[in-house]
């Protein structure tokens, strides 16, 4: 069923279409505005592996045609690698997607965002956001959104809902924000010397400015959506699951106080050894129900010792933080090195200058 729906958020009308593409997916939305337009489809597999984790792909997609651009390769195709800004637009949708997905969900999903046309002046990414919203909203795969996203701008001591680029040059706040109708789930960007009232402000704002958005997707949902799948939990083996805590109840003390990392994890992978040998086997089907079960019980036993005692797995409290140490001048021969260490956590960090023969081409839209 063909549908298309209009809003105007922040002085820009914005287009949503679906039942025209990608008429196989689950769910498909064409979101436009101004000229960027971005195709989103959303499909699940039918059957759920039990697998621990959620097997979410998300995929942005920026398309040289788009632009009106031949790729500069030796072959002039796109080939290779994602850019640097797609892998950070395929995070950007993912940190506001994924946490409403329901508890046992493990069917594998994929959401793709193609760039169809990129207008200079608007970029996709608060696009792509709002229709993977959108498509999951209309489909038939499991999850609690809709959510919406927009973007803030502080230009001349005014908030710009969804600004240009032209306006981000002179803003002194880059911010997209998404969230629920109720709530603010994600806020990604960079901000100038505001001060802090300033920016919880221009979040507030750019939720106010989200929630036709959400109006629009409840709208879409009711009219061209399908009925959601049902999520069947895995229902807890609670024979096993005393069996495994009778077994790893001591041992697991002895993990949680043990403050040396590595030291830890031997005698956790000693106390898996133990458990596995000596729980009934007519209990269980497959060893991962038993790890996954003794996982459980690990981290009611970390969160019960934090809570009960102030005190994290190496004995630290929560306001103190791991010794710290750095050092300059580490390589000899590289223009700029440095090592920072902090507890067993190290980055080795080499600059080198270089002239304009030796910059980067990056092409993108």
């Amino acid at each position: 069923m063909y549908k298309k729906i209009e809003v105007e958020i922040g002085g820009k009308a914005i287009t949503f279409e679906t039942g025209k593409l990608a008429k196989q997916a689950n769910g498909a939305v064409v979101v436009s505005c101004g000229d960027t337009m971005i195709l989103v489809t959303a499909v699940a597999e039918k059957t759920t592996k039990n697998m621990g984790f959620l097997p979410l792909t998300i995929e942005y997609q920026e398309r040289m045609y788009a632009a009106g651009r031949i790729p500069g390769s030796y072959f002039r195709r796109e080939i290779g690698r994602p850019s640097e800004k797609e892998v950070l637009t395929c995070r950007l949708i993912d940190r506001p997607l994924r946490p409403l997905f329901p508890k046992g969900y493990m069917s594998e999903t994929q959401v793709i965002i193609t760039v169809f046309s990129a207008d200079p002046e608007i970029d996709p990414d608060v696009l792509a956001i709002n229709g993977a919203s959108a498509a999951l909203s209309i489909s038939n795969i499991p999850w609690g959104g809709p959510i919406a996203a927009a973007r803030v701008g502080y230009v001349d001591g005014e908030y710009v809902l969804n600004p240009t680029r032209s306006q981000l040059e002179k803003s002194a706040m880059d911010l997209v924000v998404a969230g629920t109708g109720a709530a603010v789930v994600m806020v990604e960007g960079q901000v100038g010397e505001l001060s802090e009232e300033v920016v919880l402000e221009g979040i507030f704002f750019a939720h106010q400015g989200l929630l036709p958005l959400i109006d629009l997707q409840n709208r879409m949902r009711e009219e061209v959506g399908t009925a959601k799948r049902e999520v069947v939990q895995t229902p807890v083996n609670e024979p096993l699951k005393a069996r495994v805590e009778e077994l790893a109840a001591a041992g697991m003390e002895e993990v949680v106080t043990t403050a040396d990392k590595l030291a830890r994890g031997d005698r956790y992978d000693e106390l898996k050894a133990t458990v596995l040998e000596q729980v009934d086997q007519e209990l269980y089907e497959n060893e991962s129900e038993v790890l996954a079960l003794l996982g459980d019980f690990k981290k009611r036993i970390m969160r019960d010792r934090i809570v009960s005692k102030g005190e994290r797995l190496d004995g630290r409290s929560f306001e103190e933080v791991r010794p710290i140490a750095c050092e300059v001048g580490i390589l000899r021969r590289a223009h700029g090195s440095a090592l920072f260490t902090r507890g067993e956590t190290q980055a080795m960090v080499i600059s080198t200058l270089g002239s304009e023969r030796d910059e980067q081409h990056l092409e993108g839209l």
